[in-house]
């Protein structure tokens, strides 16, 4: 991926279109010609899960691609971020049928057994996703407690300060997918393979960035914060044990990209009940999916369990 941004005079920010200042410094931004816009932005706005996607007269799409329900036209005066680059699909909806049957059959106990034969596909919609990829320096300063050193107490302070470089660090701005499914997701995708325009899925959903460019680096600011606090007790507070780990971000550079990250969305069926699984649109193994589970095995697992626990229990009463 490309960018094209101008700087901060004083701290050599990359400044976006748009912006008023400077996201790190508050320095005031060079004056630009001013963006006329006819039309800010028209969404399809699903009435469930909230997901937005552009509206587009040439496709009727009533229903929404993630979770099936109407959505309503919704005009937005202060337009959203827009999408800059988007990620290929690499895995057809051939590969996504194979991996959603090879999930099934990796499945463990406590599912069906016959689930691979008697689930039922209902529908597969190719999509993209949207999220933030962001670089950033910053200077971290920590406190935590720790086992090191802590002589007769439980616990010792310790304290300290460094600079941390993140690179290409995706944070969701879906709402049509959870954050557990774009989480499992997010490990399989190619950066390098980000291009201007959607490719390798026709008639795809493209869902839209639906918040503002404060919101979405309130959103960065805090994925920056999570981060240094496991990096802080695994990489930089002594000790093999800590608590009450707390950090403060002094943010130096920033720069945000917006993408679309292809995945496929699957609703099947099993026995009268439906489910939901997704599946990466450049590696058809990876899926996050919902699946039944086997009453009766747990029940057979949990009665096997009570008699063992019995058999234990009368013998200690009677070597007593």
């Amino acid at each position: 991926m490309t960018d094209d941004f101008s700087r901060c005079s004083r701290c050599e920010t990359p400044l976006e279109t748009g912006d008023l200042r400077c996201a790190i410094c508050g320095q005031a931004a060079p004056a630009r010609a001013p963006v006329v816009r006819d039309v800010a932005v028209r969404l399809l706005r699903c009435g469930g899960c909230g997901a937005a996607v552009e509206y587009d007269p040439a496709v009727q799409a009533p229903r929404c691609a993630f979770c099936g329900e109407v959505l309503r036209v919704e005009a937005i005066e202060d337009p959203p971020e827009r999408i800059e680059f988007f990620l290929p699909f690499t895995a057809d909806a051939d590969a996504a049928r194979a991996g959603l049957g090879g999930w099934f059959r990796s499945l463990g106990f406590f599912h069906p057994r016959n689930l691979a034969s008697q689930a039922r596909l209902q529908a597969l919609q190719p999509l993209w996703w949207v999220a933030w990829v962001f670089d950033a320096q910053a200077d971290i300063t920590w406190t935590a407690d720790s086992n090191l050193g802590a002589g007769r107490s439980d616990w010792a302070p310790h304290a300290g300060r460094t600079p941390l470089l993140y690179d290409n660090i995706l944070v969701s701005a879906s709402r049509g997918l959870t954050l557990a499914e774009t989480s499992t997701l997010s490990g399989t995708y190619d950066l390098a393979t980000a291009g201007p325009r959607p490719s390798g899925a026709e008639s795809a959903t493209v869902e839209q960035f639906d918040v503002q460019r404060s919101l979405a680096r309130r959103r960065i600011v805090e994925a920056i914060d999570g981060i240094a606090t496991a990096q802080v007790a695994g990489r930089f507070c002594p000790g093999t044990k800590h608590r009450n780990v707390h950090v403060a971000v002094l943010l130096r550079a920033l720069t945000t990209r917006r993408v679309a990250f292809p995945a496929w969305v699957m609703a099947y069926r099993y026995r009268d009940r439906p489910y939901r699984a997704v599946v990466s649109g450049q590696d058809a193994a990876c899926i996050r999916a919902d699946a039944p589970l086997s009453w009766a095995r747990i029940a057979a697992v949990g009665l096997a369990a009570a008699t063992a626990l019995g058999g234990i229990l009368a013998a200690i009463l009677h070597s007593l």
